[in-house]
């Protein structure tokens, strides 16, 4: 697209998440929507990678025939086969989707970063499933074999039908609320509950010491999806705020409804994951987790809760308060080259 020369300042009023004016290069100033910039900070000031995470200690608990239950061993797999294809999924909708039809300089900043992220967490399964010696084609086509994970990624996926189409466009109402509801599935249903049961389960291994490395690298994971979530719900209220044409009431009971089927999907994958339960948890009280963060995901966009139940897994909400500096450093393997180091 070329750049119409002209003498006249961006005017902050022209700025919006959509259907805003001079998208075609990232001008940051004047800023109006200050949260993207904000996010673009915390995500550089997060930034791991996963071979800094040593796994030595997996790798003896993994070989062991007395340290992990046949159920940890299936738990461990199969969240890994879902995690493998839903960054992947994630990554397409924020580089084909959300950078296309978002219009705000900041806002498109931070999803470059939010894209380089979500590449980082398919590096680290592939490095933990390396690290262990699975079987690579049972993890990573394990979306195409087990039912509830493909129904999950089926789901989110019919949402990219009609935006990943080159002739889309946002600007008249029917488009931009098809966009609008993109970013409520991927925003609140893939990366606000979809991710949360197989963190659940990884955090699980790591309160009873087990696979304390592969843990680790879920928690940064966990960070970074807690911090891709915030940004898609101020995605979400700045446009209602922008636009609030686009926030009927049968719009409204329609993301309700999405939200509704997704609970089933994830606590459906639940049961998948851990039949006989582990680590103290089974279908149950994952079905009224599940329950729970939906409830929050709904309110934090004005959305009435569903169901209306407490968080059996209080410890849920301190893994995602993870300090970076905890043993971090110490316990590299790799260095970052800069400057001068680096051969070219």
């Amino acid at each position: 697209m070329p750049i119409n020369k002209t003498d006249q300042k961006v005017n902050i009023n022209q700025r919006r998440v959509i259907n805003g004016a001079d998208a075609d290069v990232i001008q940051l100033y004047p800023m109006k929507h200050k949260f993207a910039w904000e996010a673009y900070l915390a995500g550089n000031a997060n930034h791991w990678l996963p071979t800094e995470i040593g796994m030595q200690k997996d790798i003896e608990q993994w070989k062991s025939n007395s340290v992990l239950s046949e159920d940890e061993r299936k738990a461990l797999k199969t969240v890994l086969g879902f995690f493998t294809t839903a960054d992947s999924i994630a990554a397409n909708n924020v580089a084909l989707a959300f950078y296309r039809h978002i219009t705000s300089p900041e806002c498109r900043l931070y999803i470059l970063r939010q894209a380089y992220e979500e590449a980082i967490h398919t590096h680290a399964y592939q490095y933990i499933v390396e690290s262990l010696g699975l079987e690579e084609g049972e993890i990573f086509n394990m979306y195409r074999e087990v039912e509830s994970i493909y129904n999950k990624d089926a789901f989110v996926l019919g949402f990219n039908e009609g935006i990943f189409d080159p002739e889309f466009k946002t600007g008249t109402f029917e488009n931009d609320q098809k966009f609008l509801e993109n970013i409520c599935v991927f925003s609140l249903i893939m990366e606000g509950i979809f991710f949360y049961s197989s963190f659940a389960v990884m955090f699980g291994f790591q309160r009873q010491n087990k696979m304390m490395g592969s843990a680790e690298q879920i928690q940064y994971i966990m960070r970074d999806e807690s911090q891709h979530l915030n940004f898609g719900i101020n995605l979400i209220n700045t446009i209602k705020e922008e636009q609030p044409e686009l926030w009927t009431a049968d719009f409204q009971a329609h993301i309700i409804d999405l939200i509704k089927q997704a609970v089933v999907l994830e606590y459906t994958f639940a049961r998948e994951v851990f039949p006989n339960g582990i680590f103290g948890m089974n279908s149950d009280n994952f079905k009224q987790y599940i329950e729970h963060i939906a409830d929050r995901r709904l309110e934090r966009v004005g959305l009435p809760a569903q169901y209306n139940v407490v968080n059996p897994f209080p410890w849920m909400s301190e893994a995602v308060d993870l300090s970076k500096e905890k043993n971090f450093f110490e316990t590299r393997v790799t260095e970052y080259q800069v400057g001068g180091t680096l051969e070219w």
